[in-house]
């Protein structure tokens, strides 16, 4: 396996937002409990909030009838024979850089456990949690001590399961064009924030009130000391604020990955990778990129597909041009797909037995279709692909063995992914 060699140095790190149910202090003494044991390949999970219609995207079904193929004409790729949607143009262009999955099905038609399911490779359970991917790599793959290994940009949705709270992922806000971003009241111990305070001194006082009695407890929770005054060196140092400060990227730079909330995402995630973070979420609160499209579903995707044509074709463009695109692993998914066919309000409703998704980077071979689905886009023609088939290949290119067993606190151990296997041809 190559070896991650970030481009920023180490302490190039997050204007931080709000840690998903672990303060910062939590999170760097998890960090050095564990011990730093070596770079290895990074990764980005791109979530389509809301379940795209995978056959207005990246499986158009233009000889079907009109009530099930709708508004979109496909256009042809860099890779003959290949073709996807007219408003995905400039991915169209770089076809070679990554493959789709349309062969991808599972039977959860509802969004929340839709999205448990996509965003840890394992069927939803009554009686086990499951972690995120990103808390996998937080566990697995720890970043330098003085950063996070697992940033999520808008919000994590499962959290790191069986793993426990020290593998949480670091979660920071959305970044808008022109918007200063800044730090937006870290949340510490017990609901203090740095924004209270004026000096050092006084927040290493607040913590030792706020954390008395901690040092009866083990090695990983005490010197609360010398952690708390690491969290604050980290959120105060300018320093350390260059890498998520997208104000430091060249106009062009912005315009390249467009100026909206997914492009701009997406280049702060691109800043991550170069700073020296393991892996990042893109996941989107349903706002203006919601996928959700129950009604006037042409419409809707006439404004989500460029965006996301501009944001990913720029992501991918800025890790090659950095020499990181062979070390970063890439996953687009949604939670399912959309009905085949339209329905009264001119939309599509919910459907898990059709969807795609999308891979790139590290050992991916782009510029191939892997799957197929039928004349109506309904369900897979041949051979499927499963959700955790499409986990186990995105932590095979991670460098994870997807059945390695982890010890939970339920009283046995864990496969990672318990069913499925890695996807041959997306490496072959």
């Amino acid at each position: 396996m190559k070896k991650y060699r970030p481009l920023f140095t180490r302490r190039e790190i997050l204007k931080v937002g709000v840690i998903g149910g672990l303060t910062l202090s939590q999170y760097l003494r998890a960090q050095a409990a564990i011990g730093e044991k070596g770079a290895k390949r990074s990764a980005i999970f791109i979530f389509l909030e809301g379940g795209p219609s995978h056959q207005d995207t990246f499986d158009l079904k233009p000889n079907a009838p009109a009530r099930y193929r709708g508004e979109f004409k496909p256009i042809p790729t860099a890779v003959p024979g290949i073709h996807i949607c007219e408003h995905l143009p400039e991915l169209a262009k770089r076809m070679k850089d990554y493959s789709i999955i349309r062969g991808l099905t599972h039977t959860i038609a509802d969004h929340g456990l839709g999205k448990k399911y996509l965003l840890t490779g394992n069927r939803p359970s009554q009686t086990l949690s499951y972690p995120e991917y990103g808390s996998v790599v937080s566990k697995m793959h720890p970043s330098a001590r003085d950063l996070p290994t697992y940033v999520s940009i808008d919000e994590s949705f499962v959290g790191p399961g069986y793993l426990g709270n020290e593998f949480s992922a670091l979660t920071a806000g959305k970044p808008n064009f022109g918007i200063p971003y800044s730090v937006r009241g870290i949340s510490l111990e017990d609901g203090l924030t740095v924004d209270r305070y004026k000096s050092q001194r006084r927040l290493l006082d607040d913590l030792d009130t706020a954390f008395e009695g901690f040092e009866k407890l083990d090695a990983p929770v005490r010197g609360l000391d010398r952690f708390g005054a690491q969290a604050h060196d980290i959120i105060s140092a300018p320093s350390t604020r260059k890498a998520f400060d997208l104000e430091q990227e060249k106009p062009a730079e912005s315009k390249r990955f467009g100026k909206h909330e997914f492009g701009q995402s997406l280049l702060l995630a691109a800043r991550l990778i170069e700073a020296g973070v393991h892996f990042v979420t893109i996941r989107l609160r349903p706002a203006e990129f919601d996928f959700d499209t129950h009604t006037d579903n042409f419409s809707r995707l006439r404004k989500l597909l460029p965006p996301f044509d501009k944001g990913l074709a720029g992501l991918f463009d800025r890790l090659k041009e950095r020499g990181l695109f062979e070390s970063t692993a890439i996953m687009v998914a949604g939670e399912f797909g959309r009905t085949p066919q339209i329905n009264g309000q001119g939309g599509r409703d919910h459907w898990a037995r059709a969807m795609f998704a999308l891979m790139a980077g590290g050992d991916i071979r782009g510029g191939q279709v892997i799957g197929e689905t039928d004349a109506k886009a309904a369900e897979p023609k041949n051979e499927s692909v499963s959700p955790e088939d499409l986990a186990s290949s995105f932590f095979r290119n991670i460098g994870i063995d997807s059945k390695m067993e982890f010890q939970a606190n339920v009283g046995r151990p864990i496969t990672l992914v318990r069913d499925g296997n890695p996807i041959e041809q997306l490496f072959s």
